[in-house]
């Protein structure tokens, strides 16, 4: 690991439209896991407060969808705005976005492979998607010695 790296759990969120997949890792950012979906509704932020309470990471990172282009869409403002107030809610920790580029398509064929039916997948595939998101920053912060992607800013916190 690089001597920039940061020892601490972290947390990785996959942040659709309907289900919300949570992840965490080791503080030695060594191995991710899946940790919870939660429902995209009115009550996702206050669920997402109590696990940052539970594990208490030095950060969260969400995975920002993309175009392969690398332009963001109308997925991508949403998501920009649910990590706004989940930023707010959460206080001092850091939130950062990611590259989420094909993360759902990855963790739908490492499913498949393992032998579970696309039927099947579903409860457990925004899981699997955090996890792909946060072994992504954390391979970005051991090659690169610093923290991956941009923060939520204060000014957007405000």
């Amino acid at each position: 690991m690089s001597d920039g790296f940061r020892i601490g759990r972290r947390l990785g969120i996959d942040w659709g439209s309907v289900r919300i997949g949570v992840a965490s890792c080791d503080p030695q950012g060594i191995i991710a896991t899946p940790v919870t979906t939660v429902p995209g509704n009115a009550r996702s932020i206050d669920e997402l407060v109590a696990l940052v309470e539970e594990y208490e990471p030095i950060e969260i990172v969400i995975g920002l969808p993309r175009s392969l282009r690398g332009g963001e869409g109308p997925s991508a403002q949403r998501i920009r705005s649910h990590a706004v107030s989940f930023a707010r809610a959460v206080g001092d920790v850091p939130v950062r976005f990611v590259d989420e580029r094909l993360t759902t398509v990855s963790a739908a064929n490492v499913l498949r492979a393992s032998g579970r039916s696309e039927r099947n997948q579903r409860s457990v595939i925004d899981q699997v998607a955090a996890v792909t998101i946060l072994e992504h920053a954390l391979e970005i912060e051991r090659q690169t010695g610093g923290p991956p992607g941009p923060l939520v800013t204060e000014e957007e916190r405000s």
